[in-house]
């Protein structure tokens, strides 16, 4: 689609662009009902002004922003060396920005664009349920990459994705300590009110539960506390804590980031017992602390430099038009460590 301009919202709303300019930078020379009137057309058409005198003269960005959801995990560290490698090769520039767990990306993109002239942009983390309408506003490629998308993402043709299901993998992990003959099994979930990769794996959580016939005992979900950093090692020790201060009987732990079962098992240490005699435990990632930490931790090990690597060649492809927008799954590896243990 063709990027919407100043004369179009002018023609839109029949009225001079210098009108629109005066609605655009609050002139008061201007009738208030013309100007909710112009206003409101460039909200539903997603027009952008741009913000400096230099962005109006119409050149080539060469800037790809990333923009990353949940950065405190070491599993994007080397997601984003990579794409930064790739994108420094290619002569362009690259621009990070974190996105906080409440924030809504795509309009933390929209802003982006205002401040920069940028080629394309690629999302790291998060889940993307957002309506055409909304995408539609971003008139330039994007990428997501590690992003749960709704399940009819797969059928849009304006932007790629590459992940794996997060979804089916949770419910490989919960699978696998079932199978171990774990019926009793805590989760470390999301905040609540998630709307991401968190929400997805404990919704394969849940159903592997249920098609093992084990009720979903809703006092075994421990969800992060708002104050501290999602998906930290300080999250999962604090959940553990609260978790083995309640008395609830449990034999397992699965927690949805790797830096959070590390955090779970320093809890669990700190109260005398022993990983994985007393409880197992089972993380999600498969970062590199994973084959080091002590003990060894089981996890779902997600294919992070195959994402990345085709993540931002799939965006130069799109860029010089040698490709159109494609959607991936990617397998995770299910490593059996020593953090867990058959009963």
């Amino acid at each position: 689609m063709e990027e919407i301009t100043i004369k179009d919202i002018a023609r839109f709303c029949n009225v001079g662009v210098s009108t629109v300019s005066r609605a655009i930078n609050n002139h008061p020379d201007i009738n208030p009902e013309t100007k909710k009137m112009i206003m409101d057309t460039i909200r539903r058409h997603g027009y952008i002004p741009n913000n400096s005198a230099r962005n109006l003269k119409r050149t080539d960005g060469k800037c790809i922003a990333v923009l990353v959801k949940g950065i405190t995990n070491p599993f994007f560290a080397d997601a984003i060396q990579i794409i930064e490698d790739e994108i420094k090769r290619k002569k362009y520039s690259m621009v990070i920005r974190h996105v906080e767990s409440n924030e809504d990306e795509v309009d933390v993109a929209l802003e982006l664009v205002k401040e920069k002239r940028l080629a394309g942009i690629i999302f790291l983390g998060g889940y993307f349920s957002h309506s055409d309408e909304k995408l539609r506003k971003l008139h330039i490629p994007f990428i997501l990459s590690t992003v749960g998308c709704a399940p009819d993402g797969m059928h849009h043709d304006n932007y790629s994705s590459l992940s794996v299901d997060d979804e089916k993998e949770g419910y490989r992990m919960t699978d696998y300590l079932i199978r171990q003959g774990h019926t009793r099994i805590a989760i470390l979930a999301a905040r609540p009110n998630d709307a991401s990769i968190g929400k997805m794996r404990l919704n394969g959580y849940k159903r592997a539960l249920k098609d093992h016939g084990i009720r979903v005992d809703e006092t075994l979900i421990c969800h992060m506390p708002e104050e501290i950093k999602s998906y930290s090692m300080e999250s999962g020790y604090v959940m553990t804590r609260k978790l083995m201060d309640s008395g609830k009987e449990f034999t397992a732990i699965f927690a949805l980031s790797d830096t959070m079962a590390v955090g779970a098992c320093r809890a669990i240490f700190e109260e005398g017992k022993n990983v994985p005699r007393d409880y197992s435990v089972a993380g999600f990632d498969g970062i590199e602390l994973c084959s080091y930490y002590n003990p060894t931790l089981t996890t779902i090990r997600q294919p992070v430099q195959d994402i990345a690597e085709e993540s931002v060649k799939l965006l130069f492809d799109i860029l010089a038009g040698r490709s159109g927008h494609q959607h991936k799954i990617f397998p995770g590896v299910l490593l059996e460590q020593e953090s867990t243990r058959k009963l």
